[in-house]
């Protein structure tokens, strides 16, 4: 790629205009008829258009990027009469530094160096892991060039209050693309429009909820957040009271603080994860941030838009870097980040940060009464010289091995029910019972693999004699 011209002289009159006029006015620009306030945008013909914030000027302006070259101006013009202009500086969001945006692309180094100045950065005012500090770092460099990629992992700090997650917040999510702060004590409400608007990355404080209908909408954020082309969907009213429901973009890159674990299973698996409290915190870090530290966070960001600038283009999703031994989920998360990291060593680790992830779903999931009834299944269907296992056979094998665990009684319908809904294996009735057939066999050693259940080949085959002559409905 052509290297970016950068001229001594970045004022042009267009940007002396915008700083004259913080107000926001933008005389000149009323002849055309669709004005669109413009966060970033990437033009059809590859142009990067990025806003930009100067706080001692109290002015917003776009970058732009094409052919190797960066402009600083009020107002981008795009075919068909078209015209992007900068959000307001008055606008709330960006002069109460509620998102953070650059204020203009600054030369950075080679890519590593850029990398261990982050790096830097992060060990100065955060106590993480080395190895979660180098993964925060690339995972900083993926938030600017996300849009990229169609799917994303998240990053999650958890542990108890006063273990730093709040400070490894700030200090990661400031140097994150257009990074958005909000807390449990946000509506949703602002949180889906801030979103939708600026497509930065959410930082997320105290991520618990004690109302179920707050976790649900943020559930919602992060279930469909992680992939493109998943908009949540909220109702609107427009003035003729007619249904509109309106479509909001949540797709990005999170970062989230949370004391424990989400219920739902599946959006547990989206997270790379860092335990806080795990040790005492280092006495090299300041228990106050200096006054300093917004101006070094910003420094990084006009280094990173340049990193976009330059990079946004070339970045794309490596497919020979997934890895056979870890599940679909995981590889599909995996492998965005893994496609930005370029030392083979931090591939390797966050491998294996996968693969330990992946066990401690396994060893999870193993608790199941779902692992029980497949481990009882798989016995049977090894042990029998039967085209069919009856689901009473099952029943019985769990209230024998398992029946004092639990504090209800344990019928056919139960489970025929966890066959079914859970464990989708086809059941049916046979001679007035219900039961599994060994064409399930492949499914079911599957299903043994991903539920961490071991298969026993060497058992001899036997005839369970059970009450196989319950035709109890289920």
């Amino acid at each position: 790629m052509a290297q970016l011209r950068l001229s001594p002289r970045w004022k042009s009159s267009a940007i002396v205009s915008a700083m004259n006029d913080p107000g926001g006015s933008r005389k000149g620009i009323t002849e055309h008829r669709h004005v669109s306030p413009t966060v970033s945008d990437v033009l059809e013909d590859g142009t990067i258009v990025e806003l930009v914030y100067r706080p001692e000027h109290r002015a917003t302006l776009l970058a732009t990027s094409v052919a190797g070259r960066w402009t600083l101006a009020t107002h981008v013009d795009v075919p068909g009469g078209h015209q992007l202009v900068p959000f307001s500086p008055n606008n709330n969001l960006i002069k109460n530094d509620v998102v953070l945006l650059p204020s203009e692309p600054r030369i950075h180094g080679t890519e590593q160096e850029l990398v261990s100045e982050i790096v830097a950065f992060i060990h100065r005012y955060a106590d993480l892991s080395p190895t979660f500090e180098q993964v925060a770092s690339y995972y900083v460099l993926l938030s600017w060039v996300y849009d990229a990629f169609n799917d994303l992992p998240y990053l999650r700090l958890r542990g108890d209050f006063g273990t730093g997650k709040t400070r490894s917040l700030l200090t990661i999510g400031s140097l994150c693309y257009k990074p958005f702060f909000a807390s449990g004590a946000s509506t949703v409400s602002p949180i889906f429009h801030t979103l939708n608007a600026f497509r930065g990355t959410l930082i997320f404080d105290e991520a618990d909820f004690r109302f179920s209908d707050e976790r649900s909408e943020i559930v919602k954020i992060l279930n469909n957040g992680n992939m493109r082309g998943m908009p949540v969907l909220r109702t609107v009213m427009n003035r003729q009271r007619e249904f509109n429901p309106q479509a909001f973009h949540v797709f990005g890159p999170k970062i989230v603080a949370t004391r424990g674990r989400y219920e739902d299973r599946a959006l547990e698996s989206r997270f790379i994860t860092e335990e806080t409290g795990a040790r005492p915190l280092r006495n090299d870090i300041p228990i106050n941030l200096p006054p300093t530290f917004k101006d070094e966070a910003r420094e990084l960001r006009n280094k990173l838009l340049l990193y976009r600038f330059r990079r946004r283009h070339e970045i794309e999703l490596n497919p020979a870097l997934a890895d056979p031994k870890l599940e679909p989920r995981l590889n599909q998360i995996m492998l965005p980040l893994l496609s930005v990291v370029s030392d083979p060593r931090l591939r390797s680790e966050l491998r294996n940060a996968a693969e330990h992830a992946q066990n401690s779903i396994i060893a999870e999931r193993g608790l199941l009464m779902e692992a029980q009834v497949l481990e009882l299944l798989v016995d049977l269907m090894l042990s029998t010289s039967r085209q069919v296992v009856p689901v009473a056979d099952i029943t019985m094998g769990i209230i024998d091995r398992y029946g004092p665990e639990y504090d209800r009684p344990i019928s056919n319908r139960w489970i025929g029910s966890v066959l079914r809904t859970k464990l989708n294996l086809l059941t049916y009735k046979s001679h007035g019972v219900y039961v599994v057939p060994m064409t399930e066999r492949g499914k079911v050693e599957m299903l043994c693999r991903r539920y961490g259940v071991n298969i026993v080949t060497d058992a001899p085959p036997t005839e369970r004699k059970g009450d196989v002559g319950t035709s109890e409905k289920f």
